[in-house]
């Protein structure tokens, strides 16, 4: 994949989406839902399917708060809320489950490893740029995942400190406030072409990853650009590679 234009001499940070970007969160999840299954006894639910139904929800309850339904709420309180409701989708009363045991699956989300590249080239784009998440993560949930997966952020401000989920304006504009930069300054990496014509509304600078394997096998998404993005890379070495990191 080639650089679409030459990347400019103002971007000073680089911005992360986390979830599908950065960690591999499929994978994560099915493997600690299966093992809560096994210990349930529960045969009739796949792993995998099941954090497909988890992740869908994701949508539904962040545009609830986005669209002023519900005040602002961590995404740890609503990832419990979906939780339950994916339980309702395959046939079982989450009521019927331990609580403090669903309440430990739900930091599922806090123990997701990288992507292979994903260390590497954070590390060397970090040598060059403050490096950052955009993310609807909450700030302890992405402290957890960095600590547990030695991402090396420069800074961490979660969607709790910004009060509000991509992709909402504010997202991205408070975020680029908080770092003292101007939009122009901040470039977003994401594996999503929404959440980068998000970004690109607001003025900042995009550069798109593909994630192919995000949704598993049968991937029909974001497998490429949709649109004229500034940098294009095929990972985040790559991504190291064409700004010269």
């Amino acid at each position: 994949m080639n650089t679409k234009h030459s990347t400019p001499l103002e971007v000073r940070a680089l911005l992360f989406d986390v979830l599908g970007t950065v960690v591999d969160w499929r994978s994560g999840i099915a493997r600690q839902v299966s093992s809560f299954l096994e210990r349930c006894g529960v045969v009739h639910v796949d792993a995998a399917d099941f954090a497909d139904t988890w992740s869908r929800l994701y949508d539904q309850a962040t545009d609830a708060v986005r669209s002023g339904k519900r005040p602002f709420a961590r995404l740890d309180v609503l990832n419990r809320e979906n939780l339950e409701a994916a339980f309702k989708a395959v046939s079982i009363e989450p009521k019927l489950l331990p609580s403090a045991d669903l309440d430990e699956l739900n930091l599922a989300w806090h123990r997701l490893d990288p992507w292979p590249d994903s260390i590497s080239g954070l590390t060397r784009l970090k040598s060059k740029f403050i490096i950052g998440p955009l993310s609807g993560g909450n700030t302890s949930l992405l402290l957890d995942m960095a600590k547990r997966a030695g991402l090396p952020w420069d800074v961490i401000l979660g969607s709790d400190v910004v009060q509000v989920y991509k992709p909402a304006p504010q997202a991205y504009l408070r975020t680029c406030e908080f770092l003292g930069l101007r939009p122009d300054q901040v470039m977003l990496v994401a594996a999503h072409n929404d959440d980068l014509a998000g970004a690109r509304r607001c003025g900042m600078r995009t550069a798109f990853i593909p994630r192919p394997a995000e949704h598993g096998p049968s991937q029909t998404t974001d497998l490429a650009p949709l649109d004229d993005w500034d940098v294009i890379a095929s990972d985040l070495v790559d991504l190291a590679d064409k700004l010269g990191a």
